[in-house]
């Protein structure tokens, strides 16, 4: 979906790192995700990725989705942006149920609507995140499960969904397009049995990314349609090799790369140096489609929903760049030494990133109510442990603030110890904080969850550990 030319506020960055895996794994379940039925979950991550973000769009029928993980864009352009979304497209978005809405079964339905009048509706959807990046050396995956809305020929003139992602400047900017990059991972239009995928980036027109129409390739859908079924649609963005490259997949089947040295070393850091959000819609008409035939006109037909099983983002970690730590074994780790956050066995919601604390490496970020972290094999000894100490920083909002938890052995287990945090002034301005805690011997899996009364992130940590 080509936006035009626009500098947003950045926000913090903050970058996720993960075991590692190679290409063919992923490709396998991507392959086997696409056979699953109609409401099935998002496939648990191969080994060596982790899961970072993931909607599986459960809830009632006729609900709207999770604002949690998403908001919605409305109107005909981004306030301040380039009209009808710099696309030409015809379309008025909305938060209706009527154009976006949960169908009870595990999908969301994203429907384009006609009035009387023959005014168009339509739906978008923009995860509040921005920060969908590979750590250094590593790699990102945004995949989604996708049928696009079942209408052919004539009837589908002017249909353009699409699942794509944005460059974090471009949100509250909207003029710096497309220097900050977009990666379209699946895009149709006119009901064809095709899936665009593309990279844009650079200045427009023209540019080293031959703007407006980027640097991208085609495929059709085998099996089914691409309107008829369900399909797996994924971009890889991979800092692990060199150059660094952005790969697109239909199935599992990458068609479409791009590398860095396609374009000069300053347009590719002017698109990759940030992280990214992703997007779910279905415009009407606009650029596109014109170059396809045109519409939407009296013959389309509306109604016809994009369906959308889920959306997930996984990340891995690269060999011997920004690998963090390795995990001791199972039952081997001292409760009285540092145990660093990014050491984790398994999370939810968080990330890891670069910190300025003392010592240097990686703390863990993003984090808000419900996340969590888990530390495997926690030796606690004979001894009872009855202190619990966090290193902990906070850049949250004023009134925000959450716990920091323990649990043992379960993530709903009673916390035997917790303490409250604020703003510490900044993501890296950091502090030691003690809590009491319930006697503890023997060996535990060690669960760090974060408990908060607004949606949020209020909290970073970088290392914790316990004393007697």
């Amino acid at each position: 979906m080509s936006e035009t030319p626009g500098t947003s506020r950045r926000g913090s960055v903050r970058r996720a790192l993960v075991a590692v895996l190679g290409t063919l794994s992923l490709a396998a379940a991507a392959a086997t995700a696409a056979t699953l039925p109609a409401n099935a979950s998002a496939p648990t991550p191969p080994t060596g990725w982790s899961q970072v973000f993931v909607d599986d769009f459960t809830g009632a029928a006729g609900s709207g989705v999770n604002t949690t993980n998403w908001q919605y864009t409305t109107g005909t352009s981004y306030p301040g942006g380039p009209a009808n979304f710099g696309t030409g497209e015809v379309e008025t978005m909305t938060s209706s149920t009527s154009n976006v809405a949960l169908d009870g079964n595990g999908n969301l339905l994203i429907t384009p609507r006609r009035d009387a009048s023959g005014n168009w509706t339509s739906g978008r959807i923009e995860t509040r995140r921005t920060d969908f990046e590979p750590p250094a050396g590593g790699k990102l995956r945004m995949e989604a499960r996708i049928q696009m809305p079942n209408v052919t020929g004539a009837a589908a003139k002017g249909y353009w969904p699409a699942f794509w992602a944005l460059g974090a400047p471009y949100r509250g900017n909207y003029q710096n397009w497309p220097g900050v990059g977009e990666l379209d991972i699946m895009e149709n239009v006119q009901g064809l049995n095709t899936e665009w995928a593309t990279m844009h980036c650079g200045t427009n027109p023209g540019g080293p990314c031959n703007e407006t129409s980027g640097i991208g390739n085609n495929t059709p859908c085998t099996g089914t349609t691409c309107q008829a079924g369900f399909h797996t649609y994924a971009m890889e963005w991979d800092r692990s090799t060199s150059p660094e490259e952005v790969r697109f997949y239909l199935d599992g089947v990458n068609f479409h790369t791009v590398k860095a040295n396609q374009v000069d070393a300053t347009t590719w850091a002017n698109a990759t140096n940030h992280g990214y959000f992703i997007i779910l819609n279905v415009a009407m008409g606009g650029g596109f489609p014109g170059a396809f035939g045109g519409g939407p006109d009296s013959g389309t037909e509306p109604g016809h929903p994009m369906v959308v099983d889920y959306v997930q983002v996984l990340q891995a970690a690269g060999s011997g760049g920004g690998g963090g730590t390795t995990p001791p074994p199972t039952g081997n780790r001292d409760a009285y030494s540092a145990i660093q956050a990014e050491s984790y066995d398994s999370q939810s919601g968080v990330v890891t990133e670069t910190t300025t604390d003392t010592g240097g490496g990686q703390d863990i970020g993003t984090i808000a109510n419900g996340d969590y972290a888990v530390y495997k094999g926690v030796n606690f000894g004979s001894s009872a442990a009855t202190q619990f100490y966090g290193r902990v920083a906070s850049g949250a909002a004023g009134g925000v603030s959450g716990l920091v938890e323990v649990r043992l052995d379960s993530r709903t287990s009673t916390p035997v110890a917790s303490f409250a945090l604020a703003n510490t002034g900044g993501w890296q301005s950091w502090r030691t904080v003690p809590a009491n805690m319930s006697s503890v011997t023997g060996t535990h899996d060690v669960y760090l969850t974060f408990t908060s009364g607004q949606p949020a992130d209020f909290v970073n940590v970088n290392w914790f550990d316990f004393g007697h």
